[in-house]
């Protein structure tokens, strides 16, 4: 949803025309071109602990949805999918926070314009008018805290952890990574998107005008 740079002529930025060269990529020569960070694998690995830790504090089962839903121009699986018991569809989108400063930071900052987008077409796909963005602070699991301690070893140049400032490090970097010792209340915060028509047809308009260039491009 990136909008073109002011006073261009174009219909969709550099940006969009960017990820449509990817994707007609990978459609077309069956190439993928992935970026894993340590936050998605974190995000992956941890999802279950995730959506445990909001079903104990908001004392209600939340059940992983698995069903792919797409219209005439989206496509999308939402993470949870919950009827309230007056009929109220819900929408809740589970993120795993890296570390206690990202999860904060996220709790004082504005929503994500891209999560704003992703909750938005949830909503157009199952028809809800409210959907949740769950924040969680879990563990991070134990691979890839010895991926951030190897991390920090060759950064510093060292080849023998074997003092007693490396272990002191060591432990900085468990500390950061757990949090078993702060409440599970405190581990969750949640923003509240209401369905934007507006914003889904201009989605709509969007993924028109994507599909234009990708015919004049690539045809």
């Amino acid at each position: 949803m990136t909008e073109p740079k002011k006073g261009s002529k174009e219909s969709i930025s550099e940006t969009t025309k960017t990820y449509l060269l990817e994707c007609y990529i990978g459609l077309a020569y069956g190439r993928k071109k992935e970026i894993i960070s340590k936050t998605l694998q974190k995000g992956l690995a941890q999802e279950e602990d995730s959506l445990t830790l909001l079903s104990r504090v908001e004392k209600t089962f939340f059940k992983k949805n698995d069903d792919q839903f797409s219209n005439d121009w989206l496509r999308g699986t939402p993470d949870i999918i919950h009827i309230l018991p007056e009929g109220k569809k819900i929408i809740r989108d589970i993120k795993t926070s890296w570390d206690i400063f990202t999860f904060f930071n996220a709790k004082v900052s504005q929503i994500n314009k891209d999560y704003w987008f992703q909750l938005q077409v949830y909503m157009d796909l199952t028809g809800a008018e409210t959907a949740f963005l769950d924040y969680c602070l879990v563990n991070t699991p134990p691979a890839l805290i010895e991926s951030e301690k190897r991390k920090f070893l060759w950064n510093q140049g060292i080849v023998n952890p074997n003092d007693d400032v490396e272990m002191e490090a060591f432990a900085v970097i468990e500390k950061n990574c757990l949090f078993d010792d702060i409440p599970m209340t405190e581990r969750i915060h949640t923003k509240v998107i209401e369905r934007n028509q507006d914003d889904i047809n201009r989605l709509h308009d969007r993924i028109i005008q994507c599909r234009e260039y990708m015919n004049e491009t690539f045809n």
